[in-house]
């Protein structure tokens, strides 16, 4: 049979599968019209169109569908198997505009696309829309300019929960106004918040309808996701929304935040809770392997169900074949997630096939790609590093504690183990770090890890007991391991409080870890403390998991998050440690004897990061960030790098195994280098892919490349690039010049000068200006000079010929003054005040 009468079959039978009728029949008047002069019988097939689509009357073949008032709704425009659907697209837009359709679907028989004509391109659809979703189409009317006009404040969701909140006096009484926030639970947007709400109608004004957040743990992305289908709605462009997430856990926590947030003005459910009446909710939540799960998404939704999709956590919830429901629907496509494209560098489809990091690559630029970010510019960006600096967030407190063994295994040597061979002998075998739990066990090695997180625990600050804490295991068999060892612990540690409730383990192969994981969020996992009686926190203090609450997972209250695993990629490393990033309020509520209620509040402002495999060290001095690495998947890690076993045999119990290392390191406002990473090279990606900055460097046009920067890029709300987060993220202790950062970004310089080395090129250059004597102090006279730069107190001692302040001064004292001689007195000061630059050394 010729590939054309193959197509003409395939699109006659897709057709008809969803509901159109080239016959009238039982169901109803035939809604199927072709080309004038083509004629439809029982025999039309052969006997009017032949075996090509492009040789009828007129060179074409048309199939109008029209509604059930005979008027036309949509024009298929069908083209053989050899042609490209979206070759017949000029076309077709033709043809349908001079039937006054809206509606077009491109087809060859395996490829078809269903296109809005006043509404950007064509979208691949794997199945043809029925009559049914081409009717409500035909009644949809979207208005793109009252979704960009619309005013959006903070208030945004607010006016939804309680609409007349700011009449309440309440509100406008100082004293009563945050209890009367919290009574009501009103949620207001964040200035970052409300500018992602603001990025989405600037990218729709400009004709798009896909779009990427890219937004730090524990910044709000439901919240924001809440105010952006509330737009969507209200503005009359969405009838109904899809809300995709990519665990199981994941789906009670997006229906009562939304329920929260929207109930008033819009329904909510979860699919799988309502699988009948779910077409009367505004807001569809499921995980996308619900929807996967026999073809469910094909078999009991419509392409044009959805008319907003969003997928929390992009790269999980779409990637591989859980891209296929995302494609399925035709509408605004919206993908949120915590995991930049900046740990993406240098990609190579060529190189590099065994890296172990190529799979999370490849979901990570299909994320970007599918999204419409080819360049890793999302939407809209904000960073754990914006959030920590805005006081959203919290850093934590990191700490490095090692055993022995683990000492040893994280060495280059490995760790060497005599065990007994077949022939009762001994042979020697070395473990490595990634074989921890997978082919040996040390029953030491994890009670030492348990009794030092439970030891150095941060404390919960109202009842004193534990923080909440997450502990990450490397496996199921690992988790329920060390929750034995905690609950022993916790029952010899306090007698009598814990009946083996101290920690538990929520893990995938555990009944009810799914609802486990929403009562610890909620205080009340196997009941509530009864520590302090009146303060609402969780009995279970310690959650053991593996893998189910890494990503999407709301705790603002944790205390501590514990990895008692070696971590080999970045995102995972983010993660995980983003658990505890969210700020929060510990609040105890008692009453007096004269029925007063007394509130004590306490504020959470960092959290403990226990890291029992220097993963910190590993993301911070070890990882390359720039490493080319391919997007293929891997079959086998190399034996150099850090990456998990895939040996589980021949389980080793191992000796003794005491604490060696324990060290503390406060997590400062420059963030941790696996955070500081996307910030740097986002900007420096920015520059390099600008061809108006690169021609102007090239002509060494400067001052229009810093004009062009300084207007265009910098203190924009879309990154809030400034030389200041600049100058953290590259860890220099002075500040950049602009026109430094861009001289580095073209490879103009190798590398940024640090402070101490720009000050001795500056004594240099005046030595050779002024030789010291053969007497001079060359030590004091170099101390002086750097001093004098450095210091403005030192500058008005020596230009007001203040000497007697010296005597006490820090940088600069007397007997160091004295000991330059009177010429370098003078000739320093006037020196740097006519040729050296302060402004490069402020800190």
């Amino acid at each position: 049979m010729a590939k054309e009468a193959r197509a003409r079959i395939k699109i006659n039978k897709l057709l008809e599968e969803a509901g159109w009728r080239f016959l009238a029949d039982e169901h109803g008047p035939a809604n199927i019209t072709l080309e004038t002069g083509v004629s439809i019988t029982p025999e039309y097939a052969s006997a009017e169109m032949g075996d090509d689509f492009e040789k009828t009357k007129k060179g074409y073949t048309d199939y109008m569908l029209v509604g059930s008032d005979g008027f036309p709704v949509a024009l298929l425009e069908a083209k053989r198997e050899s042609i490209h659907p979206l070759n017949a697209k000029e076309q077709a837009r033709e043809y349908a505009t001079a039937a006054k359709v809206k509606y077009v679907i491109l087809s060859n028989g395996n490829l078809h696309y269903l296109w809005e004509l006043e509404r950007g391109d064509p979208q691949v659809v794997s199945r043809f829309p029925s009559p049914r979703s081409l009717g409500a189409l035909k009644h949809f009317q979207p208005d793109r300019a009252r979704l960009v006009n619309e005013t959006v404040g903070e208030d945004y969701i607010a006016l939804t929960q309680l609409p007349n909140y700011a009449r309440r006096p309440e509100w406008s009484e100082p004293l009563l106004k945050p209890a009367f926030i919290e009574q009501n639970k009103l949620r207001f947007l964040r200035p970052y918040q409300l500018a992602a709400v603001q990025a989405i109608q600037r990218a729709v004004e400009e004709g798009k309808d896909r779009f990427l957040f890219e937004m730090a743990t524990g910044t709000g992305k439901t919240l924001t996701s809440g105010a952006i289908i509330k737009l969507f709605l209200r503005t009359g462009n969405a009838r109904r929304v899809l809300f995709l997430v990519d665990r199981l856990e994941l789906e009670d926590q997006a229906k009562r935040a939304f329920l929260l947030q929207l109930k008033n003005d819009f329904s909510v459910c979860v699919h799988k809770e309502d699988p009948e009446n779910w077409k009367q909710a505004e807001v569809v939540v499921s995980t996308v392997q619900s929807l996967l799960i026999g073809n469910k998404y094909r078999d009991q939704f419509e392409p044009t169900d959805f008319d907003l999709i969003i997928s929390d956590e992009a790269h999980r919830s779409i990637g591989g074949n859980s891209r296929a429901v995302f494609e399925y629907f035709h509408g605004y496509k919206l993908g949120l997630t915590a995991t930049p494209r900046d740990f993406l560098k240098g990609l190579d489809d060529d190189e590099g096939r065994s890296d172990p990091r190529a799979l999370e690559i490849r979901l990570l630029k299909d994320t970007y790609t599918t999204f419409g970010c080819n360049d890793g510019t999302p939407t809209f960006r904000y960073s754990l590093l914006d959030g920590v600096r805005d006081g959203f967030l919290v850093n934590p407190v990191a700490i490095d504690a090692r055993t022995e063994i683990t000492t040893r295994l994280l060495s280059d040597d490995g760790y060497a183990v005599l065990t007994r061979n077949d022939e009762g002998g001994e042979d020697e075998e070395t473990f490595v770090h990634r074989d921890f739990e997978r082919k040996f066990f040390s029953e030491e090695t994890n009670l030492a890890f348990c009794n030092a997180f439970v030891e150095h625990a941060a404390l919960d600050p109202i009842s004193g007991e534990m923080g909440k804490s997450i502990v990450f295991c490397v496996s199921q068999r690992h988790a329920l391991k060390v929750a034995q060892l905690l609950n022993q612990i916790a029952s010899a540690r306090w007698p009598g409080r814990y009946q083996s409730d101290f920690a538990v383990q929520v893990t995938s192969l555990v009944g009810g870890a799914q609802q486990m994981t929403i009562n610890f969020s909620n205080n009340q996992l196997l009941g509530t403390s009864n520590v302090l009686p009146g303060y609402r926190t969780s009995k279970a203090r310690v959650c053991v998991t593996v893998g189910m609450m890494t990503t999407g997972y709301d705790c603002e209250d944790l205390l501590n998050v514990v990895l008692m695993r070696p971590i080999f990629s970045p995102s995972d490393f983010v993660q995980m440690k983003g658990r505890g990033t969210r700020r929060w309020n510990f609040k105890l509520e008692e009453r007096d004897a004269q029925g007063h209620t007394e509130v004590t509040v306490r504020a959470k402002d960092g959290f403990k990061l226990f890291d029992f495999f220097a993963n910190c060290e590993f993301f911070e001095n070890e990882y390359d960030y720039d490493a080319k690495l391919a997007v293929s998947v891997p079959t086998k890690a190399p034996p150099t790098e850090r990456g998990p076993s895939t040996a589980s045999t021949g389980f080793t119990n191992l000796a003794a195994d005491p604490l060696k290392t324990y060290e503390v390191r406060e997590v400062g406002a420059l963030g941790m280098k696996v955070d500081r990473e996307m910030f740097r090279d986002r900007f420096e990606d920015r520059i390099r892919s600008d061809q108006q900055i690169k021609r102007d460097v090239q002509a060494d046009n400067w001052d229009q490349v810093l004009h062009y920067i300084r207007t265009e890029i910098l203190n924009k709300p879309e990154d809030y690039f400034t030389l200041e987060k600049l100058r953290k993220a590259y860890t220099i202790d002075r500040k950049l010049s602009l026109r430094e950062v861009v001289e580095k970004i073209f490879g103009i310089i190798a590398d940024f000068k640090m402070k101490d080395e720009l000050l001795e090129e500056e004594f240099q250059r005046f030595v050779s200006i002024h030789p010291p004597g053969e007497q001079e102090n060359i030590t004091a006279l170099r101390h002086f000079f750097k001093a004098y730069i450095v210091d403005q107190d030192v500058r008005e001692i020596i230009r007001q010929k203040e000497f007697q302040r010296l005597a006490s001064h820090p940088a600069m004292s007397m007997d160091e003054y004295k000991a330059i001689s009177p010429a370098n007195r003078q000739q320093v000061p006037s020196y740097v005040d006519a040729y050296v630059s302060l402004e490069q050394f402020a800190a």
